[in-house]
């Protein structure tokens, strides 16, 4: 019987496990939580809104879409991070990542900047993060005016709620 998803313990801190260097976040908005990833994981961002409901999928699931060709699932990304749904509008984007050779649409409220991170300046990610909790974080990074978390985004699409 092959393993259930999502039923991985979390693991602890280990700012050794870390990268070195720089990394340069992807940074976005859910609802108003500032959060980023590593741009390296973004396959591309699109205004697609166009999906198709998939029956009897878990509520954060919006549909699917064809991107060229491409089935692309599309999730709410608020509703997964157990905040509240992100508001399809003008300033709601797609951000399709690569996952386990599937392509996932990560629906959020709006795009920022992209942010050089140097990873001995990340920290801890806290037990929760502006309601998330903080093990779908990899950790923090703090700049002078703000603080965006860095989504782990296997982590996301692994987990099951």
């Amino acid at each position: 019987m092959a393993e259930k998803k999502g039923t991985r313990k979390p693991q602890a801190w280990n700012p050794h496990q870390q990268a070195t260097g720089t990394v340069e976040l992807a940074t976005f908005y859910v609802g108003n939580a500032l959060c980023g990833m590593d741009i390296l994981k973004v396959q591309e961002i699109n205004k697609l809104m166009e999906m198709t409901k998939v029956p009897q999928a878990p509520d954060y699931v919006m549909g699917i879409l064809n991107l060229r060709g491409q089935i692309v699932t599309i999730i709410d990304l608020g509703k997964k991070l157990g905040l509240t749904s992100v508001e399809v509008n003008d300033s709601s984007r797609n951000i399709i990542v690569n996952s386990d050779n599937e392509y996932i649409g990560l629906l959020v409220s709006r795009i920022g900047d992209v942010v050089e991170a140097e990873w001995e300046k990340v920290e801890r990610p806290p037990a929760n993060i502006g309601g998330v909790q903080g093990v779908f974080f990899k950790g923090v990074f703090k700049m002078q005016d703000r603080l965006i978390g860095i989504l782990d985004a296997d982590r996301v699409l692994a987990e099951e709620n």
